[in-house]
């Protein structure tokens, strides 16, 4: 056992510290953040929230007092009053004299929130168009599985409207968005009428910047109308489609034709 054992030995025995100095050092803790928490009147609204969705809370139910939520939810009356008001403005809660009341929001005022909303976003012409274009002649399939006699009544008045202000020369713009209106709540379908809501209000800042570069349009699209309610008579769900396909195709080119850029964002309205 002479000088070439006591090298083996004293190679075994360094391995290990050669090995723990090679291992990578263990990550450093991450540094402590900031806790966000959120107010409590939001805390309150959102629990409310969850209630009224889930069910629990139904619709035409009134609310508890100020002072009895206060109590439940251990907080002062004016956190109480704060959650409150953004139910209110959510259209979730509705006054009724003096105690709120579980309501269901209006298509009118979620389509109008989402259309401020997008106008923030700056959508543009070309933006809401697409959507439009594959939104409306879905909108004219489904109704004509679906539409009923008072609803082609509904469409053949207003068709007689349009008529009558082409005749006279004024401005279509109300009476096409009524049109589409009409053919959209043909659908039955309070999923479709939620998406489409915003689009179409968007949609007729397009309508009016480019009907009065457009005096002609007035007929053309009459007749496109006129089309799409034959075949929704018909119940051809096909034609309907391809009829609206058509009428959006036709904005599409009035836009080039008035010269309006649809890279544009739509303005305030």
């Amino acid at each position: 056992m002479g000088d070439g054992y006591s090298a083996a030995v004293g190679q075994t025995l360094r391995a290990p510290l050669d090995n723990r100095r090679a291992m990578p050092a263990a990550p450093a803790d991450p540094p402590f953040a900031k806790l966000t928490l959120a107010p409590a009147y939001r805390v309150l609204s959102d629990d409310l929230r969850r209630r009224i969705v889930a069910g629990s809370l139904a619709q035409g139910e009134a609310l508890p007092t100020e002072a009895d939520l206060a109590e439940r939810f251990g907080v002062h009356r004016s956190t109480i009053r704060e959650g409150l008001r953004q139910l209110e403005q959510e259209g979730l809660l509705r006054r009724d004299g003096k105690k709120l009341v579980v309501s269901m929001p209006r298509h009118s005022d979620l389509a109008s929130a989402a259309e401020r909303a997008l106008r923030l976003r700056q959508v543009s012409f070309r933006d809401v168009w697409q959507v439009a274009s594959a939104l409306e002649p879905l909108c004219a399939s489904l109704a004509a599985r679906q539409i009923t006699d008072d609803e082609l009544e509904a469409l053949a008045r207003n068709l007689e409207h349009t008529r009558a202000i082409v005749q006279a020369q004024g401005s279509p713009v109300d009476v096409d968005i009524e049109f589409q209106a009409l053919v959209a709540a043909a659908t039955h379908n309070p999923a479709l009428l939620l998406a489409r809501g915003p689009i179409s209000l968007l949609m007729r800042a397009g309508y009016a910047a480019i009907a009065p570069q457009l005096p002609q349009s007035g007929a053309r699209l009459l007749q496109a109308h006129e089309q799409i309610v034959a075949a929704l008579r018909r119940r051809d769900a096909e034609a309907a489609e391809a009829a609206m396909r058509r009428h959006m195709q036709d904005y599409r080119r009035g836009c080039e034709v008035a010269g309006l850029d649809m890279t544009q964002p739509i303005p305030p309205g």
